[in-house]
């Protein structure tokens, strides 16, 4: 089966992005080692990192559809309200 012109964009900006991330890693490599004085500002960074990620995040509440309904419901009323006064 023919592959998609989408298809192929999506893979050239896969190893387009892919590429330059190695770029990026390689030239952050040169950098620490360059300046190796930086070295406890990345740790600390990385500690923060990781405990910003070790931070459970609150679970969404879902919201019935019932409970839905009843506030489109109660909207709905209040812009025909709105509407009424209007005229």
């Amino acid at each position: 089966m023919a592959r998609r012109k989408n298809d192929l964009d999506t893979e050239l900006l896969l190893k387009g992005a892919t590429v330059r991330y190695a770029e990026l890693r390689a030239e952050l490599a040169a950098l620490a080692k360059r300046f190796p004085s930086l070295q406890p500002a990345r740790d600390a960074w990385r500690a923060v990192r990781g405990i910003r990620k070790s931070v459970k995040r609150r679970k969404r509440r879902k919201m019935s559809a019932e409970a839905r309904a009843k506030i489109s419901a109660a909207q709905k009323a209040r812009w025909a309200k709105q509407r009424k006064a209007a005229k």
